[in-house]
């Protein structure tokens, strides 16, 4: 098949997130298909961005077929960044014609966070069966062969209400809905990380058996042969364990929301100097959180800040840790479930994991994996921690190793890509 996803922050294990578009496609491509991906040429999230001089610029990166459009640079979430959803989409939907004649796609994947992508799709695929129409190749039935699938990574246009605080009512928020009724009404199928977000799209006009589940995972190849740990952390985590410490570790974007000062809070009640934490990557709230360590020389033993590593590096971080802390604030979006790509690197890197977060697809709990403790309850874990430091290393490892068998059985990125083939071949088969 030829396999179209428009993602607006597609990204690769060279430039950073997102990564699962880069994953996905590798596994398609080494099933057989083809693969293009429309990404704009600056996304927020990536470490690196590509340069791009042109629309349409064309890179091929591990047999990926990466096309770019030019998009404003920005900051933060505000009126730039809006602006860049309507350059991409729009670019794109201008041109929907061009794209299904050149690339023909069998599947077309709108997968952007935003919905906007959706008319994008819609679009492509108009013009695509359009021509199958004109050469005959339309089924009996009338249908076309193109399957159109939109791909839900976060729950728009509720999460810029919930979370930025932006109004039901605002221009910005009511197109943004538009789109999502859209998506809901026209697509062939919507997959979903969440894993209960399907009564949500209902009410919105999806057919229930339209929804699926697919969720993130790791790429086992990635384990085999790591990079090394930057110097100055490698000597760090050398020196603690030299001294038989006891090291608790967060690796990801320093946000508010990943709960960072409670575990701060949680290692400075233990009277335990064994107890240590690591914070590995960068973002807004960091310069905070190093605040609230403090810097007397007693905080400096016990907390240690670092920057970004590369995804490549992560194998060798977890292997000279002792736990894993993965924290979320509530949110009424957490009824809708969660699929964090570190809670999987997390679960594969056979380490306990401390999650202080309340969803109702609990992967820690269901497969034993560690402990969960309630998002606010500090003095809990407080007690977790301690827990953990006093069990047995062969009690923690199996606890680990109860996380990395699940991983391997469930979520490994050959499998989840292997899940979209059998919903493509589904959807073909019943085309025809």
């Amino acid at each position: 098949m030829n396999i179209l996803l428009i993602n607006h922050y597609a990204g690769s294990i060279e430039m950073g997130m997102e990564f699962r578009p880069y994953y996905m496609a590798k596994e398609w491509i080494r099933h057989g298909h083809r693969v293009d991906i429309i990404a704009a040429d600056y996304s927020h999230l990536r470490q690196k961005n590509p340069g791009v001089t042109k629309d349409w610029q064309e890179d091929i990166m591990d047999g990926i077929h990466y096309h770019w459009i030019k998009t404003l640079r920005y900051k933060g979430n505000g009126i730039k960044r809006a602006v860049t959803m309507f350059q991409f989409v729009g670019k794109i939907w201008i041109r929907a014609r061009w794209i299904a004649k050149r690339w023909k796609p069998d599947v077309i994947i709108t997968s952007s966070t935003y919905p906007l992508d959706t008319y994008a799709g819609q679009r492509i695929k108009k013009y695509r069966e359009a021509e199958l129409q004109k050469n005959g190749k339309m089924s009996k039935n009338g249908r076309g062969e193109v399957i159109l699938l939109h791909e839900v990574h976060d729950m728009w246009p509720l999460s810029p209400v919930v979370l930025g605080g932006m109004s039901k009512k605002h221009p910005f928020i009511k197109i943004m809905q538009a789109a999502e009724d859209s998506f809901c009404r026209n697509s062939d199928m919507v997959v979903s990380l969440l894993p209960y977000a399907k009564r949500h799209f209902m009410i919105h006009g999806m057919a229930p058996e339209k929804f699926h589940t697919i969720a993130n995972g790791v790429v086992t190849a990635d384990w085999e042969n790591p990079e090394p740990l930057p110097g100055p952390l490698a000597e760090r985590l050398s020196r603690w364990k030299e001294n038989e410490k006891f090291i608790l570790c967060f690796f990801g974007s320093h946000t508010p929301s990943y709960n960072l000062d409670n575990l701060i809070r949680a290692v400075r009640k233990l009277p335990d100097e064994r107890v240590v934490a690591l914070f590995v990557g960068d973002g807004t709230y960091k310069a905070a959180l190093q605040k609230m360590a403090g810097e007397e020389s007693a905080a400096r033993k016990r907390f240690f800040f670092y920057p970004y590593i590369s995804k490549r590096s992560i194998p060798n971080l977890i292997r000279q840790i002792d736990a894993i802390y993965i924290g979320i604030q509530p949110c009424i979006l957490q009824k809708y479930g969660i699929c964090m790509n570190k809670l999987f690197d997390a679960m594969m890197g056979a380490k306990p994991i401390l999650f202080s977060a309340a969803f109702p697809n609990n992967y820690v709990e269901k497969y034993h994996c560690g402990i969960t403790i309630a998002p606010e309850d500090v003095s809990g874990l407080t007690k977790a921690i301690e827990l953990l430091r006093d069990m047995t290393n062969e009690e923690r490892a199996a606890m680990g190793q109860n996380g990395h068998k699940a991983v391997l059985e469930n979520f490994t990125y050959d499998r989840l890509a292997a899940q979209f083939e059998e919903l493509y071949s589904r959807a073909y088969l019943f085309a025809k």
